[in-house]
């Protein structure tokens, strides 16, 4: 178990300019991720060191959109004018968590803009709308050269999260403790005044930290 990624939705200006916009502080350029077509929604990544990336994500106007609880979570938090969405960690056996929490993953794919076709399995994704707190999971079905994270020369890693949570609860939601997908992040955990989730991101980058 480890932190896959971080979602971040976009604002009212649109994918491509909340994308710019973050990689103008980050001193980085966002890649064209393209289409997810099962939950109507498209992205832009920025792979970070140790296997983890970020992801801006923007709904499309596509009846999956209004379907999949992915496309709702996106589209519900880009009508509060963007930010934050979730956090995702990856496991090796999503049959144990699928056990574990009573209930099946789903499949997820994206198609990029080459056409290479990315495949992984979900579960837990409608935790993003009812309790932003909680990762979802994901089991990865490619090649790890396919990975998002592929590529990162390791200028810019997660240095911090800061999350509105209750470390009782998000660890009940893991089955382990809350450090073990964390480990080598630090996290700062705030009494949720409001709804809980993330906060912000501090980005280690070659022009220093960077909070988002």
């Amino acid at each position: 178990m480890r932190l896959d990624h971080l979602s971040f939705a976009a604002g009212p200006d649109g994918l491509a300019a909340t994308a710019e916009r973050i990689g103008d502080l980050l001193g980085a350029r966002f890649v064209d991720g393209g289409v997810h077509p099962r939950f109507g929604t498209r992205n832009m990544l920025l792979p970070l060191a140790d296997h983890t990336y970020l992801e801006v994500v923007e709904v499309l106007d596509h009846p999956a959109s209004d379907k999949a609880p992915f496309g709702q979570a996106v589209r519900a938090r880009s009508a509060l004018g963007g930010g934050w969405l979730g956090w995702v960690v990856a496991v090796d056996d999503i049959s144990v968590v699928e056990r574990r929490l009573g209930r099946e993953a789903v499949v997820g794919s994206r198609h990029r803009p080459d056409g290479t076709e990315l495949r992984w399995k979900q579960i837990g994704v409608n935790g993003l709308i009812s309790d932003p707190q909680l990762p979802f999971f994901i089991q990865w079905e490619v090649a790890p050269e396919l990975h998002p994270s592929h590529g990162a020369d390791g200028a810019f890693s997660l240095a911090t999260l800061e999350i509105a949570g209750d470390t009782h609860r998000v660890s009940e939601w893991l089955g382990e403790t809350v450090e073990a997908p964390l480990e080598d992040v630090k996290v700062e955990w705030v009494s949720p005044n409001g709804t809980p989730g993330i906060l912000a991101a501090q980005v280690q980058t070659p022009r220093g930290l960077v909070r988002i």
